[in-house]
């Protein structure tokens, strides 16, 4: 394979040559993006088999089958031999018809929030590379959709990769002030949260993206506390008071960090209900997390001298990117629920070339058919993610008192 090099121009600068190097890059990921996906296309979710279906919503087939004929619920399409499929729109049209018609088990159906039920936001956190932030994130906002749920998707991370999965180039499809910033920032440019938050391909999921603009937080929020701005406009609270705008409209928030604790961080964990800090199971990631730990620690005394309250819900170790046929891997498992019990969940995400692969394409396992990258991987893969997220499901649901 011929390689090219880019050679150092004349008299070019260093900053110069990274910004040469980092538009040759953005340019070529640009092209690779419009092969998979041209440029007036937009991501879409594929359809569900009834076998599928029925095992989302945790009925049978067979009555699934005889709700269709019966004309009852939604109709699904009929395929090649009478093969039946329905959109994740229909899906949630079932377990809303499913909810009025067995209203016994209308919760299992139709797990939305009742009156009473506080808007959990769960934020997904570590500063090392590499601990499967993104991933967790995707797939946890996916499988709470999935389940009836109303999820918005927050991207605080400049890199914006979950952005990307959900279809959006952080460099060209995501305007200036579109992001979280744009809801949080100090000046008279500020916008109302509503105005930032975008419709999905995946039905049940908004998302606020980030991009670079995120990085002005970062910047202006020094500015901002050497004017000492009354309690009501602490930078720790901007994330909350943009969140509360929307308060009404979903069931779980799920904000995706940057890998630093910074001062979209320190917002987002006053924002938080709950905390899931992700850990892959190697020595240095978890010596890296006890330093994590100790500043987040450090942190969250400085907020809470400052008047913040973070009462959480649940803080729980997720384990990512976990090969459970590795020994050593094993052995930290081990150590980390020796030291931590119950904190640490009891599923674990396993490391899987599906994964890596479905994420090649900006794509997530939810969003492929077995057959697209083998049925065995796809079916141990899938039974990882959906433990871990049941786990998750169970919290929220011991929390809404259910």
């Amino acid at each position: 394979m011929l390689k090219v090099v880019m050679p150092r121009l004349e008299n070019e600068t260093t900053s110069q040559r990274i910004t040469r190097q980092a538009s040759a890059l953005s340019d070529r990921l640009r092209a690779v993006g419009e092969l998979a996906f041209p440029p007036l296309a937009e991501k879409s979710l594929r359809s569900f088999t009834s076998g599928e279906v029925a095992q989302i919503v945790g009925v049978s087939d067979g009555y699934l089958r005889q709700l269709s004929l019966d004309g009852l619920g939604p109709m699904p399409e009929l395929g090649t031999a009478g093969r039946r499929s329905y959109t994740l729109e229909q899906i949630n049209e079932l377990r809303e018809y499913l909810a009025k018609a067995r209203p016994k088990e209308a919760l299992k159906f139709w797990p939305r929030r009742r009156p009473g039920e506080k808007l959990q936001v769960i934020t997904v956190a570590n500063f090392k590379g590499g601990s499967a932030k993104t991933t967790t994130s995707l797939y946890l906002a996916q499988g709470l959709a999935l389940q009836g749920y109303r999820v918005l998707a927050i991207d605080l991370d400049p890199q914006a990769s979950l952005s990307a999965m959900f279809g959006y180039q952080p460099e060209f499809d995501v305007a200036p002030n579109t992001t979280l910033y744009g809801a949080i920032r100090y000046d008279e440019d500020r916008v109302d949260m509503r105005s930032v938050i975008r419709k999905t391909y995946f039905a049940g999921i908004d998302l606020v993206p980030g991009n670079l603009e995120l990085m002005e937080f970062e910047h202006e929020t020094p500015r901002a506390l050497s004017k000492r701005t009354g309690p009501e406009d602490l930078f720790f609270r901007r994330v909350a008071v943009a969140i509360d705008q929307i308060e009404a409209d979903y069931d779980v928030v799920v904000i995706d960090c940057p890998p630093q604790l910074g001062f979209l961080t320190m917002g987002a964990l006053n924002a938080a209900t709950g905390m899931l800090v992700t850990i892959h199971p190697q020595m240095v990631d978890v010596a890296s997390m006890s330093q994590f730990l100790l500043m987040t620690a450090d942190l969250v005394s400085v907020l809470e001298e400052a008047g913040g309250h973070l009462n959480y819900d649940f803080l729980k170790f997720v384990v990512t990117r976990h090969d459970p046929r590795d020994v050593p891997e094993q052995e930290i498992v081990g150590l980390l629920r020796d030291l931590f019990g119950p904190d640490v969940l009891r599923a674990t995400a396993w490391k899987s070339t599906a994964i890596a692969n479905a994420g090649l394409t900006k794509q997530s396992l939810y969003e492929l058919s077995k057959g697209s990258v083998g049925r065995s991987v796809y079916d141990r893969a899938m039974e990882s993610i959906n433990a871990v997220n049941a786990e998750v499901v169970a919290m929220i649901s011991e929390v809404w008192g259910r």
